[in-house]
């Protein structure tokens, strides 16, 4: 910290990552008043748990910008002037690494160019997340199509959130960024190159936003898929019922109707010849009814189409 404060006072162009210890310390300094920077209202720079933020304070501005990280949503808070650019965040971020791997390549000429360079890796952070649970969503849908199992439905599940949070934590960032860049657009000193970069940015925005909007409609659609198939394989077996329904029904009202005692079947039908005409002959006739009704209304054909090997 105080490195970093001397140089801060001394360098023309300065880019500083600082990485705070996780969870913070009841009785932590705040980080502006260790960088000097009192002179302006930073009092959330480097506070835990502070939501997405874009403030311009006259020749300097203020980002906490939301960050993908192990499927894991984390802030890196970010203060830029003319001279330099400072970010804090908590723990190891793979981004800040990235950055710095392509400061040398892309050799930012100054501090807000390195800022939107910065903003453009944390969106990218968001669109690799998004495309790699799509990729996922469709391979789970064609696994259901082969062969399903409730570990489906549960990493559905859990890719279904990841869309939740990944849209619920994007959209008020992308709100408030818009709403200043904006405004600051509409002022006539703002630099050319600056209003570039800003586009550039919000295009940027609306294209992620629109990936996360994919999944959160592929992972809608592979819900209702499975719930789809479910409800065809729970139809065929109602279906099945219903067959063995129709067949046994009749023979079992039969069965039911002629062991009843009544005085005339224990008295007139004694013969073996009327026994086995009422017995055996009336339920043939019924289930041969019963089959030929089936065989027309093509029930077996539906039943033989919606066999488990073609589910």
């Amino acid at each position: 910290m105080s490195e970093a404060r001397e140089r801060l006072a001394a360098s023309r162009f300065l880019f500083v990552d600082i990485e705070l210890p996780e969870p913070a310390r009841p009785d932590e300094t705040p980080v502006a008043r260790l960088l000097g920077l009192e002179d302006v209202d930073l009092a959330w720079f480097g506070t835990e748990g502070e939501a997405a933020r874009a403030e311009f304070f006259g020749d300097s501005a203020g980002f906490v910008v939301p960050v993908v990280e192990d499927d894991q949503v984390t802030h890196v808070h970010a203060f830029v002037t003319e001279r330099y650019l400072i970010t804090v965040h908590r723990g190891p971020i793979g981004l800040m690494r990235g950055v710095a791997a392509r400061l040398p390549r892309e050799r930012p000429p100054d501090t807000v160019a390195t800022l939107f360079l910065l903003l453009q890796e944390a969106l990218e952070s968001f669109r690799r997340s998004a495309v790699d649970a799509l990729l996922e969503v469709e391979e789970l849908e064609d696994e259901m199509f082969q062969r399903r199992n409730p570990q489906q439905i549960y990493r559905l599940a859990l890719l279904r959130r990841r869309s939740a949070l990944l849209h619920h934590t994007l959209l008020p960032y992308l709100q408030v960024t818009d709403e200043v860049f904006t405004r600051r657009m509409m002022n006539p000193h703002f630099p050319e190159e600056r209003r570039r970069l800003a586009r550039a940015f919000q295009h940027s925005s609306r294209l992620v936003l629109r990936d996360i909007e994919s999944l959160q409609d592929a992972s809608r659609r592979a819900f209702l898929s499975y719930s789809t198939l479910v409800s065809g394989e729970q139809n065929g077996v109602i279906n099945r019922l219903a067959i063995v329904s129709v067949i046994f029904l009749p023979l079992s009202f039969l069965t039911g109707f002629f062991g009843m005692n009544f005085t005339y079947m224990t008295d007139e039908l004694e013969s073996r010849a009327v026994f086995w005409l009422l017995a055996v002959g009336l339920q043939a006739t019924v289930l041969f009814v019963a089959l030929y009704v089936l065989h027309r209304t093509r029930l077996w054909r539906k039943l033989r189409d919606d066999g488990p090997e073609d589910s």
